[in-house]
């Protein structure tokens, strides 16, 4: 996958701004950074568009920038001089896309209707913008298309918020959601950056969904293992169970065969996007042991460990 599309399918979702003053650009791109969004598409829906680009690309360098609304060669050469590190189109226009690809840039046009998606495919896009998308019958449909695109992502914009964002989020051809919740037009004019991040921590925290699967106890081995949870569980009136490496009391509690990472056990914390969770963690600086991720049968990360333990314990998390 293309390192732009991957850097925002990782973020997940991308604000999509329209601002009217270019010295509002830099704080409000700051404002998105500090919750956790470090990406936006600047649309060129008013004059500011190209000034808020260029301060942007230069005074938030990580900041990934990229240009909406655009629909023709001048816009997408001004948006290219001004740092856009993506072009997104409100609808699929072959000239324009052409275009685009000629001067190297990564295009998203915006597509509703399956004959536009071949046409992008035809012309070598990994992803597409879907537009919009709750008009034009949301997951439902995408997921429709699904059997014949398989090679496909999206990027839905329009109806998009924090209630449905999961629905979206959780189908694996979408790539990351465009939307304007966290960024509305009367929060920027009055300078409300303390609310705009505190929306946009939200919604990440809503696309992560973090919450306690398990914890995982080291026994001294699997007889004892087999003993502490048919114990537990009698006591509780738990359901026992054995898995290749462990024993469960219930769904929370892991006794484990052998000593694993840890020196008390461990802790296993379930994510919607193991993916999202390693990007939007390390961006705080948390590291991980790349040593013990799991993939799936496409390739993404199932399971990772944090590196360090917790009071004796080390944590993983799992999707």
């Amino acid at each position: 996958m293309n390192e732009v599309l991957k850097t925002i399918s990782q973020i997940g979702v991308v604000p999509v701004i329209a601002i009217d003053d270019a010295k509002k650009a830099v704080p409000l791109a700051k404002a998105l950074v500090a919750g956790g969004l470090p990406a936006a598409e600047v649309t060129f829906r008013t004059a500011a568009a190209e000034e808020a680009m260029k301060a942007i690309a230069a005074e938030v360098p990580e900041m990934l920038v990229g240009a909406g609304t655009v629909t023709n060669h001048d816009q997408l050469d001004r948006a290219l001089a001004a740092g856009a590190k993506f072009i997104v189109s409100p609808g699929f226009n072959p000239d324009t896309v052409k275009y685009g690809l000629s001067r190297g840039a990564l295009m998203l046009p915006g597509t509703a209707t399956g004959g536009e998606m071949e046409q992008a495919m035809a012309l070598g896009l990994e992803a597409v913008k879907f537009f919009p998308a709750e008009d034009n019958g949301g997951v439902k449909k995408l997921k429709s298309f699904a059997g014949p695109y398989r090679t496909l992502r999206w990027m839905p914009t329009g109806g998009v918020n924090t209630k449905n964002l999961m629905d979206y989020l959780s189908f694996d051809q979408v790539l990351a959601c465009g939307g304007t919740w966290m960024v509305k037009k009367d929060m920027i004019e009055g300078e409300r950056w303390d609310e705009i991040t505190a929306i946009c921590r939200e919604a990440v925290r809503t696309m992560l969904g973090f919450r306690i699967a398990h914890v995982g106890v080291n026994c001294g081995g699997a007889d004892e293992a087999e003993r502490l949870a048919k114990l537990v569980s009698a006591m509780f009136g738990f359901a026992s169970r054995e898995t290749s490496k462990s024993w469960f009391a219930g769904d929370a509690i892991e006794y484990m065969n052998t000593a694993g990472p840890g020196a008390k056990g461990h802790i296993g914390i379930k994510t919607n996007s193991v993916e999202r969770a390693m990007y939007h963690l390390g961006r705080q600086g948390v590291e991980f042991d790349e040593s013990t991720i799991t993939r799936n049968d496409k390739g993404a990360a199932k399971s990772v460990y944090i590196k360090g333990e917790f009071g004796g314990f080390a944590i993983h998390l799992v999707q």
